[in-house]
């Protein structure tokens, strides 16, 4: 976070009139006291720049303006820089109070149209009386988002600050959001991947599925090499290389399998988690794994399909995952599989969600839904996680992200200490 230049981060600007309580709501956005609130208006006399981390986001800048209807000593020069900040804003949270709406927020507004600004309309100080329905109705309109909140309070924060950032990850620009590599940071330049395919009925009749295709484009496009081999060809293969690989990457199904034929130094993942990774937050989906550990006979789980496509006869999300969670469980789950672009309604009632790689949806769309699940507090992991987990093997194939290791044995170990003798083990 603090060596991320500033040009390389969200730059998120607080705008509105004085003692509305933008700096209170910038505290309160990062979780500690950083700007000075007052009673007193006009406290904030310039333009205060604060670097944070804003998961699942990244790192950001937020900018906190003086008030718009200043009218101290000095108002000029401070509105004109406050005016220039919408020159470096990507997106604009605009404060106000309940029933208050005056030419000065209609002017931001105006002003972040006319530079195709987002913006998300922040409603302060709800502890000192509630919005009314058709206040909100008419910001809805005036600007398409609006969040209640009060900065005075500590318990709501948690479930205010998740629908902040859905907005806010809906509002950043593309680039924000750019899918990163899958490969390429995994490698040194000239490195070779041994990528390890299934020939089955999943596989396409003379073409490979696509989450291999856009791997081995990765390795090219990041000056790599990727060898193709089958996993029962993969001993052999590795016998006649003249130098260890620099990565080894299969399908999830056959883990178990290539794990014990790559060598240990080796790192080695699955097509499925380096999707987790580009498309999502394979911190979340790794802790998320843990969860399995706590499951029980009757709990509910919930299978998501970003696509839809013709179940085969032994489909990895209707069949086989179902299969390994109940043998690992040892009693029957009740397992709901949910095809398409969302999920289903009411998911607050599965205790998981199980996602496949997400290789059809953007980054964005990838990063709403595991926003969506953590406001419903259901957490989420993915296809080659949760088999990796009942597999045994989930720390192998997530030895080459140190990070989303740490989240998982730190999960682990929270389930173990809260519930000794879990269901399973993981060695």
């Amino acid at each position: 976070m603090d060596t991320t230049p500033k040009g390389n981060r969200l730059h998120i600007a607080l705008f509105g009139r004085t003692n509305v309580g933008k700096s209170s709501l910038l505290n309160y956005l990062i979780g500690q006291e950083i700007a000075i609130t007052s009673p007193v208006a006009g406290t904030t006399t310039d333009v205060v720049e604060k670097a944070a981390e804003l998961l699942p986001l990244g790192p950001v800048l937020f900018l906190d303006t003086a008030g718009l209807d200043d009218v101290s000593t000095l108002a000029e020069a401070r509105l004109k820089k406050t005016q220039k900040i919408f020159d470096r804003a990507d997106t604009i949270l605009l404060v106000t109070e309940p029933g208050q709406w005056t030419p000065y927020e209609s002017a931001v507004l105006d002003e972040a149209a006319q530079r195709k600004i987002p913006v998300l309309i922040v409603v302060n100080k709800t502890d000192l009386g509630a919005p009314s329905t058709a206040f909100l109705e008419m910001l809805q309109q005036k600007a398409g988002r609006v969040v209640a909140l009060s900065c005075l309070d500590p318990v709501g924060r948690e479930k205010a600050m998740e629908l902040l950032k859905r907005h806010l990850i809906e509002m950043a620009p593309d680039d924000v959001i750019e899918t990163p590599t899958l490969i390429g940071d995994l490698m040194p330049s000239g490195g070779l991947a041994v990528l390890v395919v299934p020939i089955d009925l999943q596989a396409p009749k003379g073409r490979l599925i696509l989450p291999q295709v856009q791997t081995i484009r990765d390795a090219l496009d990041n000056d790599s090499a990727a060898l193709i081999v089958k996993e029962r060809e993969l001993a052999s293969t590795l016998a006649c290389l003249n130098r260890k690989p620099d990565l080894a990457v299969c399908d999830s199904q056959a883990i178990l399998k290539v794990s014990a034929d790559v060598p240990r130094e080796v790192p080695c993942t699955t097509f499925s988690i380096l999707f987790a990774r580009q498309k999502g937050n394979l911190s979340v989906a790794a802790a998320g794994a843990a969860v399995i550990e706590t499951l029980q006979p009757g709990d509910r789980v919930l299978i998501a399909e970003a696509c839809a496509h013709h179940p085969l006869q032994d489909d990895i999300g209707r069949i086989k995952i179902p299969r390994w969670l109940k043998q690992y469980v040892g009693g029957e789950l009740k397992i709901d599989v949910a095809a398409g672009r969302d999920y289903p309604e009411g998911i607050e009632r599965y205790r998981l969600i199980i996602h496949c790689g997400g290789c059809m949806l953007t980054r964005r769309e990838m990063l709403t839904r595991l926003q969506k699940a953590k406001e419903a507090s259901v957490p989420v992991t993915n296809y080659g996680l949760a088999i990796s987990f009942t597999q045994g093997v989930i720390r192998r194939v997530l030895s080459p992200f140190p990070s989303a290791l740490l989240a998982f044995d730190r999960r682990i170990d929270e389930i173990r200490q809260g519930r000794p003798g879990g269901a399973g083990n993981q060695g």
